[in-house]
This record gives C-alpha cells, sequence and structure tokens, in this order.
C-alpha cells in the first residue's frame, strides 16, 4: 500500500508569526504533528510514502528522508488548486490502494482496520459537539457513507471529518477526481470529497470509521490544547531542580535546565537546551535551545533558540527572536 500524504494549499502555518513552516513539522508534546501521525502506520504493509509538499518542499523533503525509514516521493503542487488537485497530483506512481492522510491533525485509530474491511473504501471521523465548524459525513444504518455536507446549520450528523482516508478502488476514486476537475470548483476549490461523493453515486461503498481521538494542531489555541491532551496521555516527563515548583503535567527534555525561583506547568513542553531562570510558565511550549529569565508566560509558543527576559503574559515568537519586556 503507498500512502498520499498532501501538504500543500493549507499546508503551511506562521509558527508562530516571522518563520514560515510546515504544518507538519509543528511541534506538539516535544514532537512534530507528523511524527504522532507516522507512529500510526505501525502494523500495515506501506510501500511508499508519497508527500506532495507546497513550496516548502526541501523542508519537508529534508526532514522525512532523515527520519523516515519508508522509501518517499515528493511532488510540488505548484497551482493551489485544492485537495483533489493535489491527491490527482499523485496519479502516475500509484498502482494499488492507497492511505491518504492529510497532516495537520494528531488522531488515534487502528488503521489495521484496512486489512480488515470489505469495503471499497473507508473514511474516518469524529464525533462532535460543534458540528458546524466542520464537514460531516453522513451515513446509512450500516456504517457506509451517503454523503458529506460541509458546515451543516442542521444537525443532520455529528461525524466530523477528519482527513483520513483508505481507497481500494482506485481508479474509481481517479474517475471522481476527473468528475470533480471538470466541474466548476466548490467555493473556488476542488475537493477530494466530492471525488468520494461521485463515487458513492456510482454505487461505490465506503465504510464510516470512528477515531478514538482526534487533537487538531492548526492554530495556537488547538495546538497547546494538544500539547496538554498529549502530555496527559503520556508524552509526559518530569524532571525536578532544587528550589523549583513543577505542577503535573509537564514535558522537559534532557538537556533543559530550570533554576531559581521557578514554577513550570502545568502543561508546559520544555524542549533539548532550554534554560529557565527565575520564570513562571504555564500552558507553554518551549522550541529548543531558548534563554528565558524572569518571565511570566500563560499559553504561549516559543521556537527555538528565543531569547526572553523580563516578559509578562503571553507571547508567540517565532525561531531566533529576542524580546525584552519593560523594567
Amino acid at each position: 500500500m503507498q500512502v498520499i500524504i498532501p501538504l500543500a494549499g493549507k499546508g503551511t502555518r506562521l509558527r508562530p508569526h516571522t518563520h514560515l513552516i510546515p504544518k507538519p513539522l509543528l511541534k506538539v508534546a516535544g514532537r512534530p504533528v507528523m511524527d504522532w501521525v507516522m507512529d500510526r502506520l505501525q502494523g500495515l504493509d506501506v510501500e511508499e510514502l508519497i508527500f506532495i509538499t507546497g513550496h516548502l518542499k526541501e523542508q519537508v523533503e529534508a526532514y522525512a528522508r532523515a527520519r523516515y525509514t519508508y522509501p518517499s516521493r515528493f511532488i510540488e503542487q505548484k497551482v493551489q488548486d485544492g485537495t483533489a488537485g493535489a491527491v490527482n497530483l499523485a496519479r502516475p506512481h500509484v498502482h494499488g490502494p492507497i492511505l491518504i492522510i492529510f497532516v495537520d491533525t494528531v488522531f488515534e485509530a487502528d488503521l489495521t482496520l484496512i486489512n480488515r474491511a470489505g469495503a471499497d473504501g473507508i473514511i474516518w471521523a469524529k464525533e462532535v459537539e460543534d458540528y458546524q465548524r466542520f464537514g460531516v459525513v453522513v451515513t446509512d444504518a450500516e456504517g457506509y457513507m451517503t454523503k458529506i455536507v460541509e458546515k451543516p446549520k442542521e444537525p443532520i450528523s455529528k461525524l466530523a471529518n477528519i482527513g483520513l482516508y483508505y481507497i481500494h478502488d482506485v481508479a474509481s476514486l481517479w474517475k471522481g477526481i476527473d468528475h470533480t476537475l471538470a466541474s466548476a470548483p466548490n467555493k473556488g476549490e476542488y475537493y477530494l470529497t466530492d471525488a468520494f461523493q461521485w463515487m458513492i453515486e456510482q454505487g461505490k461503498k465506503i465504510l464510516t470509521a470512528e477515531v478514538g481521538g482526534w487533537y487538531d494542531c492548526g492554530k495556537l489555541d488547538t495546538l497547546l490544547e494538544t500539547n496538554e491532551i498529549l502530555l496527559q496521555k503520556g508524552a509526559a516527563r518530569r524532571r525536578d531542580f532544587p528550589g523549583v515548583t513543577i505542577h503535573d503535567p509537564v514535558l522537559i527534555q534532557d538537556g533543559a535546565t530550570v533554576e531559581g525561583k521557578s514554577e513550570i506547568g502545568p502543561n508546559v513542553t520544555l524542549e533539548s537546551g532550554t534554560r529557565v531562570k527565575d520564570s513562571v510558565l504555564r500552558h507553554t511550549i518551549v522550541g529548543r535551545g531558548a534563554t528565558l529569565t524572569d518571565v511570566a508566560l500563560d499559553h504561549s509558543m516559543l521556537g527555538d533558540n528565543v531569547i526572553v527576559r523580563g516578559l509578562r503574559g503571553s507571547a508567540s515568537l517565532g525561531d531566533d527572536s529576542e524580546v525584552s519586556g519593560k523594567p
């Protein structure tokens, strides 16, 4: 099985304000989002990863080739025409069933369902209360998808589409994408889900499977929430320092140091090489090699190698930033 990972279009994000990096390389609980997702491929017979990238192709390729042992291919989507167009770029290289993963969330799912299900495809979803924010999957009594509705006004379904799909009948998918690309754009884009809808209308069966957890990493607030959840679920690692107060859960990596009258946690990640002195940190992610002195930060995200002195409140700082608060 080949795995298609579309990163283009929605695949970049300011992290936080001054540096543009690919969204899957944003770190949560000490690891890039993409690493958490790749963990889920264990137990599957993965032949190749096919990354569909945007203009930050070099960063993604360098990281993936250094990190993952799977054979990998990288294709740049130069025209940002939507998710159907992105997946379609992989067509010349696909020769069997595919798993499609949009890497902007962390999910908990047993993907070995692929080895057991006899459907033409699988779409994973998560029941949510705020269904009006998402595309939702409508199913029949047997759990097969009947349609996807974008941001419904009425509660026809609370199963949010999380961007994780398996397609066994790939020939039908390509026909669905052809139909989608030949039609008028949907809100200015060509959506992969419109190709799925075409498949269903031709009698194909796409099973809906619910994930155990689904955690958004697309913006600062949700990234911090996901950091909290992952720490609570086992990613936390506490280290104690003389005179320092620690409120669990925290992740303090080897090589990070905390000293003076500092208070760390809850829900704080300090990456390797970080030095914190006389500071209070809550609900905050701090990148590698940062130096923080006399700060009090809550709900903040600091990039690698930042230097911060005397700052109070909340902050979102990119790599190599230097900020001093008012005396």
